[in-house]
């Protein structure tokens, strides 16, 4: 027996078998995972599922027609370069088919104008030109699955810091390129339909936040939304189809941001049907927020809602050498570890979130973009043939200030929901098991970070007990943990340093404790919390307002205020503050940055320290969002009890960052 969008479930009710969330037990008292039902006051083992050893609770009030969508649009890319998929019996199979039987319902596939430079080498990604979304539209739609069609309307990745035009709309006027996105999208769709692809939703952009196909004037954002809109309402008339059309946005926790573009496409009069959001749990806001968000679009605007992205990672392993987008323990959402387990529990959980508002569907991203190859090859010549990788070289003449100096392989396999090895993970079955719920045996799943600070000379004193997070996704306090003694006995509390002791809770679940032995930091008011800072100075130069202070818990490294810089044009600009009356010896200055979009070749960061006529400085380059670079100068001599410390940059126009955290020790 199979469970495909709640359609078990309704035959059961009719049957008079009332269903019940999964109790797990059996009359000889044993637990048996499976589905369970009531009939004449009995409980009913009804389907068994022994392989899945998932927990999860069931969603109330689901709609049977709720879209349960995932993004596979690197799959033919993954297959081109050797990947095989497999069922969960371990048979290599169809990942379409996999994904339909575990109650996927819906396909996402992005769709890019040329994503090929002029000898015909792809750009990476998955080189997701139209010929290949009909290609994977028929296997999603062959396996009994709608398709979400996602048009970019660039030649490669489009999201809010970027929103090329094709290269064959360079130089075109607004009014040209809105006719020529109207003829794309019909040919486009046109291909699809003929191929019998069941298109059910038609993206007109993909996070247009700040623009599309290089137009940012939202009065103009609005005619080429309003060009692809009415090619789809004419595709779906002459083919007698009910195609939703979706307009998408990504940073969904700035509901100003969301709200005065929304506000634009109503002025404008642009004909959509769901207003479609990215959420990435580990970087935008929780679900309160998520909720109140959605709610003030779908009621102040009349929109259906949906989310047209998220994911989670179920490790935090990397497997193919190319470093992760989420890579650390840190950068989870607390309650969530990185395991099958915990991603299940996320999307359960966002799911039930958005239920509750009213939304009409969530979708995966990516959840079958795996490694090519093991960690320990060199995998970019498939990379570069095949572009299952995330950007290949040849991306550098389209994208050249960021696919063109970071391309590889791919920062998301730890979010798929397939294995390294291609094998489907169990909280793939959260799909099939949200009506009804699944229990299986209550164990720790996990035990969140433990991090200590102990000044110099003083006293470690370890906690007794320590909270653990269970399988249901419960939290238990009052744990007992035994901590090695002879790893704290060797922790030498006389200067800074940082070091781990290990601790168990049983034999089979251990914990970690990160301690960090510190000195007197002597920078005032050093992550920028505190309302007076008076004591920083800041300069700049080659723009009207480059740098702020700026209270956003996501761009701060701790707490939730930073210093935060961007300007559309190139632009230089310092942050300092003398540091006076300090004994004579040896100091050490640290700080944090995060941002992106920064030319490394043109631009400079650094930080400095200025002690009597000696200035020392450390470059340093920031790649990515939340990707924290820690610049150092070790050795500071003081002499005169007077030192100035700060960062200086010299960046290009479009560059963005925040720094955070200055640490100005003394060694010796």
């Amino acid at each position: 027996m199979k469970i495909v969008n709640g359609r078990f479930f309704s035959v059961l009710l009719a049957s008079g078998i009332l269903m019940s969330t999964l109790s797990g037990c059996v009359d000889d008292g044993s637990l048996k995972s499976g589905i369970y039902g009531e009939s004449g006051g009995k409980s009913v083992l009804l389907a068994t599922d022994d392989s899945t050893d998932l927990f999860v609770r069931k969603v109330d009030k689901l709609p049977e027609d709720f879209a349960l969508g995932m993004d596979a649009s690197s799959v033919l890319a993954e297959e081109n370069s050797g990947v095989k998929y497999y069922d969960f019996k371990g048979k290599e199979a169809d990942p379409f088919r996999v994904l339909h039987d575990s109650g996927i319902n819906y396909i996402r596939l992005r769709v890019w104008n040329d994503p090929y430079d002029a000898n015909g080498n792809g750009y990476g990604g998955g080189n997701n030109d139209v010929k290949t979304a009909v290609e994977l539209g028929k296997r999603a739609t062959e396996n009994g699955m709608k398709v979400c069609v996602d048009f970019h309307y660039s030649d490669f990745w489009s999201d809010p810091k970027r929103q090329h035009a094709p290269k064959a709309w360079e130089g075109m006027s607004v009014d040209e390129k809105a006719d020529a996105l109207y003829v794309f999208t019909k040919e486009s769709l046109t291909q699809m339909l003929d191929a019998g692809i069941d298109v059910g939703m038609v993206q007109v952009g993909n996070e247009i936040n700040n623009g599309i196909s290089g137009v940012s004037m939202l009065t103009y954002v609005a005619k080429l939304v309003k060009a692809g809109s009415k090619a789809v309402r004419e595709i779906s008339a002459l083919y007698d189809k009910d195609i939703k059309i979706v307009v998408h946005y990504a940073n969904i926790d700035n509901v100003e941001d969301i709200d005065g573009r929304v506000s634009s496409l109503r002025s404008q009069e642009v004909d959509y049907d769901i207003l479609g959001m990215s959420y990435y749990p580990f970087w935008d806001c929780d679900f309160e927020r998520l909720k109140k968000v959605l709610s003030h679009v779908k009621y102040e605007y009349g929109k259906d809602v949906m989310l047209a992205e998220t994911s989670y990672p179920y490790t935090l392993q990397d497997g193919d050498g190319q470093g992760n987008s989420v890579a650390e323990k840190a950068s989870l959402v607390e309650g969530y570890p990185a395991s099958v387990q915990g991603q299940a529990n996320m999307i359960r959980d966002t799911i039930a979130a958005v239920n509750e508002i009213g939304a009409v569907g969530v979708f995966y991203w990516e959840g079958t973009w795996i490694p090519v190859g093991p960690q320990s090859s060199d995998n970019s010549e498939l990379w570069e043939v095949y572009g299952s990788g995330w950007a290949s070289s040849f991306s550098a003449d389209y994208d050249p200030q960021d696919a063109g100096l970071y391309y590889g392989g791919c920062s998301w396999e730890n979010q798929a929901l397939f294995d390294f090895n291609g094998h489907p993970l169990d909280s793939l079955n959260v799909y099939k098991y949200l009506w009804t719920g699944h229990k299986t045996e209550l164990k720790v799943e996990d035990v969140p970070i433990i991090r200590l600070s102990f000044p110099c000379g003083g006293e470690i004193k370890l906690p007794e007990e320590v909270d653990v997070i269970y399988n249901d996704n419960s939290v238990s306090e009052k744990v007992p943990v035994t901590w090695n003694e002879e790893q704290l006995k060797n922790i030498d509390v006389t200067k800074e340093s940082v070091t781990t002791v290990k601790g168990k809770i049983t034999d089979d679940v251990s914990v970690t404790c990160y301690i960090k032995i510190t000195s007197d930091n002597y920078v005032d008011n050093p992550s920028f919390e505190e309302p007076d800072k008076s004591m920083w100075k800041i300069s700049h130069s080659g723009a009207a307002n480059p740098c702020d202070y700026q209270d956003k818990v996501d761009d701060a490294h701790t707490g939730t205020n930073s210093f935060h810089f961007w300007s559309e044009s190139d632009m230089d600009f310092s942050i300092q503050q003398v540091i006076t009356n300090l004994s004579p010896g040896t100091y050490k200055l640290t700080a944090y940055a995060q941002g992106g979009d920064m030319d490394g070749l043109s631009s400079k960061l650094e930080l400095y320290a200025i002690s009597g006529d000696k200035e020392q400085t450390k470059d340093f380059m920031v790649t990515s969002w939340a990707e924290w670079k820690q610049p150092t100068i070790d050795k500071i001599e003081v002499t005169d009890g007077t030192v100035i410390i700060g960062v200086r940059a010299k960046c290009n126009g479009g560059s963005w960052g925040t720094v955070d955290d200055f640490s100005l020790t003394k060694v010796n």
